[in-house]
């Protein structure tokens, strides 16, 4: 996760502890898009709500905040927990030892350190440090 994600849930816990962040990331050095996500779903208002109470995010970045949607950002253990079952698309740092950097398979398993995937070459385990982006597949 990074010090940015840190930032804004930090921020959102505080005044709107049902939104979940799931994913905030800084795309081209001037923008952080924000994925969020909350029971009940995502509304325009609930976007404009949180791009409202993030100003000083605004100061140095554009904001750009959205739901999920179908292809949901998986970035933390218990976002892939939620999803064992499930089809996603896993990008790593570097290169894994068959020379790949994505699978694309069904979620086996996930513990605290890493997730397990499974892929049309074989079973995967990626540790989440070594994890660049991950989503969920749309059916």
């Amino acid at each position: 996760m990074s010090a940015i994600q840190d930032d804004i849930e930090a921020r959102l816990a505080q005044t709107d502890p049902d939104v979940e962040v799931l994913l905030a990331e800084v795309v081209g050095g001037g923008l952080v898009r924000l994925f969020i996500d909350r029971p009940g779903g995502v509304t325009l208002d609930l976007c404009e709500h949180v791009t409202n109470h993030l100003g000083s995010v605004r100061e140095h970045y554009a904001l750009e905040v959205s739901s999920p949607g179908a292809e949901r950002p998986l970035s933390k253990p218990e976002h892939f927990r939620r999803f064992v079952g499930r089809r996603a698309r896993v990008r790593t740092r570097d290169h894994l030892p068959d020379g790949r950097r994505t699978v694309t398979g069904e979620l086996l398993e996930a513990t605290d350190d890493a997730v397990t995937v499974g892929a049309d070459t074989g079973v995967v385990s990626i540790a989440y440090a070594d994890i660049h982006r991950s989503n969920l597949l749309g059916d």
